[in-house]
């Protein structure tokens, strides 16, 4: 049974299987009830698990603030397990999360914690590897300050064997974490991944510009959302050709229906 808290619980396999079932294009319907409990707006994740749910036959009750409360995660798993096959959560308490996927006899998917956003990762890293055939092959650059989502591309790196370098400050440099650092801007890239900066973060070096991209060899830009100008990026995405465009987002709903057929079934 796969608890999916990151890309970390995910062996080489199991990614391909699910990009596998996401690219099949068969109309599958399992049974289940899905425990769904969301923290904060989330627009885009929020629309494509609901529609996932209802696209999959699958039934859900939301239960707001679930982690919230001071109960033991052991009372809770054990009380909840009998009414529902699956748990998704968004709640930025990622050690809590944890805890309770540790405690459940269930599946659990992190829909995003401060420490990792796994789906939205698969969803994106499938765009590339279904475009250009082998991530390995790609010269990924992971632009700013590190964030859950780049948690995630890190955690995939370490799982596929990405060539993913990450242009960010020193401070947010890790050793012994396997991912390729760089405080200067050089090297030639296919793609250039951002991110929203995390709160309280500043610094005018890492906005990325046009001329940037220039430098870098007019890559592909995959923006994750919601996007912000002045701050991480200072163009309008439209303005820029090799943006991967907005309707790349809608992947999202054929990655997370793959992902919860997947772990449903295993």
């Amino acid at each position: 049974m796969i608890k999916l808290l990151d890309i970390s619980s995910l062996e080489i396999d199991d990614i391909h299987n699910i990009w596998a079932i996401a690219s099949d294009g068969e109309a599958r319907k399992i049974t289940g009830n899905i425990a769904w409990s969301f923290e904060g707006n989330g627009i885009r994740t929020r629309t494509t698990f609901i529609q996932a749910f209802q696209n999959l036959g699958l039934s859900y009750v939301e239960l707001p603030n679930f982690l919230k409360t001071g109960e033991p995660v052991q009372d809770l798993a054990g009380y909840m397990d009998s009414f529902y096959s699956m748990y998704i959560i968004r709640d930025n308490n990622h050690k809590k999360m944890a805890e309770f996927a540790k405690a459940t006899k269930r599946p659990v998917i992190n829909a995003m914690s401060s420490e990792a956003h796994p789906c939205e990762v698969l969803t994106d890293a499938y765009y590339l590897h279904s475009k250009y055939g082998s991530l390995q092959e790609l010269r990924i650059l992971l632009w700013g300050p590190t964030t859950n989502v780049f948690k995630s591309w890190h955690s995939l790196s370490k799982v596929l064997g990405c060539n993913l370098t990450h242009f960010c400050p020193q401070e947010y440099h890790e050793s012994g974490n396997g991912v390729t650092y760089s405080s200067s801007l050089d090297g030639k890239y296919d793609v250039v991944i951002t991110d929203a900066w995390p709160s309280g973060f500043s610094d005018e070096k890492y906005s990325l510009s046009l001329s940037a991209l220039a430098k870098l060899g007019s890559p592909e830009l995959l923006p994750t959302p919601p996007v912000t100008l002045g701050k991480e990026l200072l163009f309008s995405l439209s303005s820029y050709d090799k943006f991967t465009g907005y309707s790349q987002k809608s992947l999202l709903l054929t990655v997370q229906k793959a992902i919860i057929y997947y772990l449903l079934k295993n």
